[in-house]
């Protein structure tokens, strides 16, 4: 099976962070994102993956091929622009068209769930899309997409309801698309998949776009799209099915404790006071520092507070 991880984000809801590394560079508690991702698929049995780029693309791509699982092969769809989660799809179509079906997941999370069982359903119901949806707690802050007693996508947040909705769950950027949903992609550049490409495919009666709604609890998934989310995710330790990530963090040299995440060849001088800090690789932290809720990254300390951002 092939499939995509879309990295070609520009992360202006994690700067200042993501001005220094792209988003699916980021290191969560000592590895960087697409290292989980990658590992993630590799479990699935994905042996062939494309990564688009745009935003510091040459920096994503070293990160992609330094932690690339044995037996996996990395391709690259660089972006001179930004084309959007929808563009970005129609761009390596002719990709994610050598399997059937193929799965698309977004470059800025951590995700364990039941991802091949969800292959299955897709495939015994013929749909044409799936996606992935949770019941969360964190609903009013993502939204959420509605789906019928059928599994079928009535309404898309706010944006899009033709009624029949009877469950819910928070979509986690997880996809699941058949080759023959490839060819009813629109003759666009720059779209969005949910917006742009499935919306109007609802809007026309598509009855074969379908979601499953995992129940709260279950599994784990950890978005990585704010500064708060960002420290959220290295001060929460992680219990993946896939991938013993602590055990591989410390074999490199990462230092995980309660109060500090400190990354491989990162020096933290002595008397340095750090509460929820995360050092990056290579960083050093001067003598007699206090810094709290932050990372150090690029030479100075940030504050990891959200801010106004739009993408």
């Amino acid at each position: 099976m092939r499939a995509m991880i879309l990295g070609a984000g520009l992360g202006t809801r994690l700067r200042p962070l993501s001005r220094l590394r792209p988003k699916p560079a980021l290191p969560v508690r000592g590895l960087p994102l697409i290292e989980y991702n990658l590992e993630l698929l590799a479990s699935l049995g994905v042996r062939e993956v494309l990564i688009n780029l745009h935003h510091l693309g040459a920096e994503l791509r070293a990160a992609a091929e330094a932690v690339r699982p044995p037996g996996m092969a990395l391709r690259f769809s660089p972006e001179p622009r930004p084309l959007g989660t929808g563009g970005g799809i129609r761009r390596a179509a002719r990709f994610l068209a050598g399997s059937d079906p193929s799965l698309v997941l977004a470059g800025d999370m951590i995700l364990d769930l039941p991802l091949g069982e969800i292959l299955e359903l897709h495939h015994r119901r013929r749909d044409a899309v799936t996606l992935v949806l949770r019941d969360d707690p964190r609903a009013d802050r993502f939204g959420t997409i509605g789906l019928d007693g059928d599994g079928r996508v009535r309404r898309i947040a706010g944006r899009f309801d033709v009624g029949g909705g009877c469950e819910s769950g928070v979509y986690v950027n997880a996809t699941v698309i058949s080759r023959r949903a490839l060819e009813t992609l629109p003759a666009r550049e720059c779209f969005s998949h949910l917006d742009g490409w499935l919306m109007p495919l609802l809007r026309l009666g598509a009855e074969d776009i379908r979601g499953i709604v995992l129940p709260r609890g279950s599994g784990t998934w950890v978005p990585v799209g704010t500064p708060t989310e960002y420290l959220e995710a290295n001060f929460t330790p992680l219990s993946l099915s896939y991938l013993n990530a602590e055990c591989r963090a410390r074999a490199r040299g990462a230092e995980l404790t309660p109060e500090r995440v400190v990354g491989p060849g990162a020096v933290v001088e002595p008397r340095a006071e750090l509460e929820r800090v995360v050092v990056w690789d290579g960083e050093r932290v001067p003598t007699g520092t206090r810094a709290r809720q932050g990372v150090f990254a690029g030479g100075r300390f940030v504050r990891c507070a959200d801010g106004a951002g739009d993408g």
